[in-house]
């Protein structure tokens, strides 16, 4: 797959996916899959993306994304895009809905076929609808799919609905509507090594800027380090309130890891199931207690997850 963050001609027909896909949850899968479908008519395959959460750039507020960026172009790769662009939402704003249609998505992109999910919204200020899209498309009889709500459990998926999910610490639902696990990929820091004293030694890393912060507490985890073996993890996000911390963190116990260190070496750590809330300990012994307890807790998710 090649991504682009700047708009270049496609000299080939193209079938195009719009939409910011946050997350890449499993509404935003079925628009991509439809889009992928027209390989086989011949079509080269497109996502149309943004570079920054349009939302975050009309609030002016942080993104609290679902996915980073590279896991997202990943991903997309994965499910069979030829072709990304991340647009960079600032310069193209101010668009109206038929100038991105006539000069960005025909002109530029060559479009064919286009697929949106049934609230895509488009054009300076948001004017423009899936309807808007559809009257605009048939004067250049370009096709246009609209992709209908997906539910899970009575409920429309959303990307705000999973990002209240892991707010609320319900990881395991959230990640059921994400077909995929939540969670990030970052570099290893030196802690305060209390967790070497406790003999449940932790990797720490700092929490990923782009996205949502779950709920403080204790979670299952399945970490993957650089040298591509997968281990259970026992996960603690937040302040620590027993030993404390001046902000919060993610810190990660490998039970079965017997390797070197590994400061500054990369580890992915995807959340399963919440275990428990953060909790102040009488002391360090019951804390090492209820970290061996989350342990076996942890590793029965794991087991049955992965």
């Amino acid at each position: 797959m090649q991504t682009f963050f700047e708009i270049l001609p496609e000299k080939q027909n193209t079938a195009i996916a719009l939409g910011y896909f946050d997350g890449l949850h499993k509404g935003h899968r079925n628009v991509i899959s439809l889009a992928v479908n027209e390989k086989q008519n011949g079509l080269t395959t497109v996502c149309f993306t943004f570079l920054q959460s349009p939302r975050s750039v009309l609030t002016d507020k942080p993104s609290c994304g679902l996915m980073t960026k590279d896991d997202k172009i990943k991903t997309l790769d994965m499910l069979g895009i030829d072709h990304t662009y991340q647009a960079d939402f600032r310069k193209i704003m101010n668009m109206s809905a038929r100038e991105f249609v006539k000069d960005i998505l025909i002109e530029t992109l060559n479009a064919q076929k286009l697929f949106c999910g049934f609230n895509y919204h488009f054009g300076k200020d948001g004017d423009g609808n899936v309807e808007t899209l559809k009257s605009l498309c048939s004067e250049y009889s370009i096709d246009v799919s609209v992709v209908p709500a997906e539910e899970c459990g009575n409920q429309i998926i959303s990307s705000t609905l999973i990002r209240n999910l892991i707010k609320a610490g319900n990881i395991k639902k959230a990640n059921e509507m994400l077909c995929s696990k939540f969670g990030f990929c970052s570099v290893i820091e030196h802690g305060r090594k209390l967790g070497r004293e406790l003999g449940t030694p932790t990797i720490n890393q700092p929490l990923c800027q782009e996205l949502v912060v779950p709920k403080f507490g204790v979670y299952a985890s399945a970490v993957t380090l650089e040298n591509g073996i997968k281990y259970c993890g026992v996960t603690n996000i937040g302040v620590k309130p027993t030993v404390g911390s001046s902000v919060p963190l993610c810190e990660t116990w490998m039970p079965e890891y017997r390797g070197d260190e590994i400061y500054g070496q990369y580890a992915d750590v995807r959340l399963l199931d919440f275990i428990r809330p953060e909790k102040k300990f009488s002391g360090i012994d019951e804390l090492k207690n209820a970290i061996i307890d989350n342990s076996k807790t942890a590793k029965e998710i794991f087991d049955s997850s992965i």
